[in-house]
């Protein structure tokens, strides 16, 4: 753990500013350290935004130095929409999103670095393009930015919760409700920096969810999720909060009958306002083969059915 005092030039500025210039980092990576709750200001969890004042002691677990990107057109993903502005992949369980402390290998960066050069232009301060992300174990979509503009009005949109993103989780036991909404704040575990928790003092999340099917013996629920804030493991550890982990997840839920050797979360939907153009788009991923065995393994729903997604044209 580091720590500095900020000093009279710093006062009043941003949080992830002042991490920055204090540890010499980038901004994207003090953000990062941020976001995952690895900075706390006076003792208090440090929020992105928030100003600074003189004074005020900034503590940061940063670990190791993030390896730079580099291309490699051995990473495997599907591309389910690409114009001059966007692509939207389709990554496969397994492929770690973007480079950062104690990953080892190549990530979907990389990747797409090898496939469209020109997201090396965009730097790591717009994340190479990468809108959002997801965990390594989860499937599906990600929407890529391919020119400053894009992913700036996109990073927009996602603020202000303007993008729709839909997962599909197969969960433990039975959801009684038809729908619900799970609103609860998530921040750092304070037993472990690796895990989420939600936390009175955490950031505000918001999930939807949606009960697609259901089986009996053994109890399980198939649901859509829709997020509408988008914070580290959200689902997973909302899930898990109302007492329905995710089948598969290790961290935290459990295996079990629909075990796919990981976390049962596949990023089924993508809906967007088209950066040129303003146009809706909704692209759409099909469950991959292992989920579909999963289910598979289950036999036929008691309640409900799997949907059959089309991939995007």
């Amino acid at each position: 753990m580091s720590s500095w005092v900020v000093p009279d030039d710093l006062a009043g500025h941003r949080t992830d500013l002042v991490l920055a210039r204090l540890a010499g980092l980038s901004r994207s990576r003090a953000r990062r350290a941020i976001e995952e709750g690895r900075v706390r200001v006076d003792g208090r969890p440090a929020r992105v935004r928030a100003p600074v004042p003189a004074g005020a002691v900034v503590e940061a677990e940063l670990g190791e130095e993030e390896p730079p990107a580099s291309p490699d057109p051995s990473v495997p993903f599907v591309e389910r929409y690409v114009d001059d502005a966007v692509i939207v992949v389709d990554k496969p369980p397994g492929v770690v999103v973007h480079p950062g402390a104690g990953v080892r290998g190549s990530t979907l960066v990389d990747g797409l670095l090898a496939r469209h050069p020109e997201l090396g232009d965009l730097g790591a301060e717009r994340r190479h393009g990468l809108v959002h992300r997801i965990d390594r174990d989860t499937s599906g979509l990600l929407l890529v930015a391919r020119t400053p503009a894009a992913f700036d009005r996109l990073q927009d949109a996602l603020r202000r919760r303007a993008i729709g993103r839909r997962y599909l989780a197969l969960v433990h036991g039975v959801v009684s409700s038809a729908t619900g909404t799970i609103e609860a704040p998530i921040g750092a575990d304070p037993r472990n920096p690796t895990r989420r928790a939600v936390r009175a003092d955490g950031k505000a999340a918001v999930s939807h969810y949606r009960r697609l099917a259901t089986w009996d013996r053994p109890p399980r629920t198939l649901l859509e999720v829709r997020l509408e804030t988008g914070r580290t493991h959200q689902i997973r550890v909302h899930l898990d909060a109302i007492g329905h982990p995710i089948v598969g997840d290790r961290t935290y839920g459990r295996g079990g009958p629909g075990d796919p050797g990981r976390t049962f979360l596949h990023a089924a939907v993508l809906v967007f306002s088209h950066p040129a153009t303003g146009e809706e788009i909704t692209v759409a991923a099909p469950l991959p083969d292992d989920l579909r065995s999963a289910l598979a393994s289950l036999g036929l729903p008691d309640r409900g059915s799997v949907p059959d997604l089309e991939p995007s044209e």
